[in-house]
């Protein structure tokens, strides 16, 4: 789609919005529906576009990562939805008694959904689930890095929902800006911190809400009492899927300096027998494209030449071009780029920590991210963790999960982002909740009004009471 074709199809989503302000359970509930029904009956396809995308993506991590988690939303919603949507008994003050306040939840309209490459059906239909379930209508922009699965989606969404209900649209950079421009009653991107700096600019024009998820480096803090071999199984499982390429991946590992060299051991053991014969290995994913893939070497290679300690925790095989093994780096210096920017990909930094004061100072001195992740054993060390540290979500011995939490709001907090979804958050998010008093037949404002006198001093009196 071209960037001047975007009013039309906004403007043909916006008219329905506006012309069909109540949304009945019976309506919201269909649109849910067919979602589920679009993505189990194109369940391969769906695997296939994406790994055609990545060069090899394993389809047992798009059933995991993004189906099974999409889906997993969608029936939340459904069985949940129609209680969200009533309207709420809110407290009334007690001088305005035997008045009554509602809340009543009401779709903003049309919801605009900025997804990116990484995760394409997760980070696209994701949303949607929010957006229909709070009643409202929506326009994709899927991300150009992911060609061959925003090719699939434009293709098939025509054939479960109308034009004014779920547009898809596609394009580059220019079709991107002219999106993020358009006077969404709301819009969700997720992406990097410096594009959603962009995106706000664009939507401050609209006074568009918006949510932000971005990403920034995510620390893992191994405490002295974890258990290890069960640290570095769910931090290796955490970084290596989908290759490093997740917005929440362990960024780097905050561990005790006597723990250092059992963890590389460890963390090497674990790939060999997880992912052996790498190369060939269907379940190991490949990155994205040759820019990121040249990106990254790029900051293993500045990190080895500014004199850290670069382990390769696999052979490099023959793979096709866009293959990076996982390595492990210790040493790096704090003014090389792999410390500095989000790393999105199989290079994990280890640094080691004195002490836990100190380990929790180096988090606090930093961008707040989008996760962290604490394994220990000492209740009272964790929640020492979890009161002294800022980040959009966590999770305590393990890594990833929280975000596959319907009952919790999944967002970033600063640089990593603002406002959240997911389940019910993503109701509220793409709600209005719209505040309503009724005033009771017998009242007292005839007393507050002019002309004032000693009546209207006293009440007024009782009302300023300490």
């Amino acid at each position: 789609m071209k960037p001047a074709d975007l009013s039309d199809c906004f403007q043909l989503l916006h008219e329905a919005s506006r012309r069909h302000i109540e949304v009945p359970w019976p309506l919201r509930q269909q649109r849910l529906q067919k979602l589920a029904d679009m993505l189990h009956t194109h369940r391969e396809a769906i695997q296939a576009a994406i790994s055609a995308d990545f060069g090899r993506r394993s389809r047992h991590e798009t059933d995991l990562l993004e189906m099974v988690p999409t889906l997993e939303g969608i029936r939340h919603a459904l069985r949940h939805g129609k209680r969200w949507m009533r309207p709420r008994k809110a407290a009334v003050a007690w001088p305005f008694w035997p008045a009554k306040n509602r809340i009543v939840p009401q779709p903003v309209g049309v919801v605009g959904v900025i997804a990116p490459w990484n995760y394409p059906l997760f980070l696209s239909i994701g949303p949607l689930v929010g957006a229909f379930a709070a009643g409202n209508r929506a326009m994709v922009k899927t991300s150009e890095h992911a060609p061959a699965f925003s090719r699939w989606l434009a293709d098939t969404v025509p054939h479960y929902f109308a034009a004014d209900e779920l547009a898809i649209v596609e394009g580059g950079a220019d079709v991107a800006a002219a999106f993020a421009a358009l006077p969404f009653d709301h819009l969700l991107f997720t992406g990097s911190t410096a594009v959603g700096r962009l995106v706000m600019q664009a939507a401050a024009a609209n006074l568009t809400p918006l949510t932000l998820e971005l990403g920034g480096k995510s620390p893992t803090l191994i405490l002295e009492d974890a258990d290890l071999d069960q640290a570095v199984a769910r931090v290796m499982s955490g970084k290596w899927v989908n290759a490093g390429q997740t917005c929440i991946a362990p960024d780097y590992v905050l561990l005790p300096q006597a723990l250092h060299a059992a963890f590389i051991e460890k963390a090497r053991a674990w790939v060999g027998r997880h992912y052996p014969d790498l190369a060939a290995n269907p379940d190991y994913s490949h990155i994205i494209n040759e820019n990121q893939r040249r990106r990254l070497q790029s900051r293993l290679d500045e990190a080895a030449r500014e004199g850290a300690a670069v382990v390769p925790l696999a052979g490099r095989g023959d793979g096709g071009d866009n293959l990076l093994v996982p390595h492990l780096i210790s040493g790096a210096p704090e003014h090389t780029l792999l410390m500095q920017e989000e790393i999105f990909g199989p290079l994990l930094p280890l640094l080691p920590y004195p002490s836990l004061d100190e380990a929790l100072a180096y988090i606090g001195a930093r961008p707040r991210p989008l996760a962290l992740y604490v394994f220990g054993k000492d209740k009272a060390q964790i929640d020492k963790v979890l009161q002294r540290t800022v980040s959009g979500g966590v999770s305590v011995n393990d890594t990833l999960l929280h975000v596959a939490q319907e009952g919790l709001p999944f967002g970033g907090i600063g640089a990593s982002g603002m406002g959240a979804y997911h389940g019910r958050a993503g109701f509220e998010t793409f709600s209005h909740l719209k505040p309503v008093f009724v005033q009771s037949r017998i009242n007292s404002m005839g007393l507050l009004a002019p002309p004032y006198g000693k009546v209207f001093e006293r009440i007024v009196g009782v009302l300023l009471r300490r």
